[in-house]
């Protein structure tokens, strides 16, 4: 069993903000594959199972808000009995730019909190992997970073979603 997890934010105050890129490349994955989410409440996450490349794969959105999500994954990962190294967490990345797909087996969360947070609940030194995906930075100064991950897409950001989307998903495919 592979477990992949897309970070986002739950409500639907949150539901096409930049923040929740994870959670729409796992919602593609999903139907892609025919998985249907399910509310799993004990494991604070919404699960689908899929079978990618005839393997078993369990695809989840934690719903603890992105800075707990490692609460989630911990209890996700006793529950499917994977380690680590069987974890991809699909998330945005403010330090990449648009469009940008950022495969990686280990490394720094690079402060963010949502990486951050699986991380706190490993053993020092675990490595996971990662596909971060580029959502840029403000161009307006004025806007703090912690606002624009929240705010919605813009118009042209929005058309190129799709190609971008079926990109991440074309890694998630090479690397399972």
């Amino acid at each position: 069993m592979k477990l992949i997890i897309g970070l986002g934010n739950p409500g639907k105050k949150y539901e096409f903000t930049r923040h929740n890129f994870g959670f729409l490349v796992m919602d593609v994955l999903a139907a892609k594959y025919h998985g249907q989410f399910q509310d799993k409440k004990s494991l604070e996450a919404e699960m689908a199972e899929i079978s990618l490349s005839e393997k078993p794969v369990a695809l989840a959105k934690p719903q603890t808000f992105m800075n707990a999500s490692g609460r989630s994954v911990k209890k996700l990962m006793k529950k499917f009995s994977v380690q680590a190294n069987e974890v991809l967490v699909v998330l945005d990345d403010a330090d990449l730019e648009f469009g940008k797909i950022r495969y990686r087996d280990s490394g720094s969360s690079a402060g963010h909190r949502g990486l951050d947070s699986i991380m706190g609940e490993m053993p020092q030194g675990t490595s996971i992997a990662r596909l971060r995906l580029g959502i840029g930075r403000p161009t307006n100064k004025d806007i703090e970073l912690e606002d624009y991950v929240l705010q919605k897409w813009s118009k042209e950001q929005e058309e190129r979603l799709p190609e971008i989307i079926e990109g991440a998903i074309e890694t998630i495919e090479e690397k399972i």
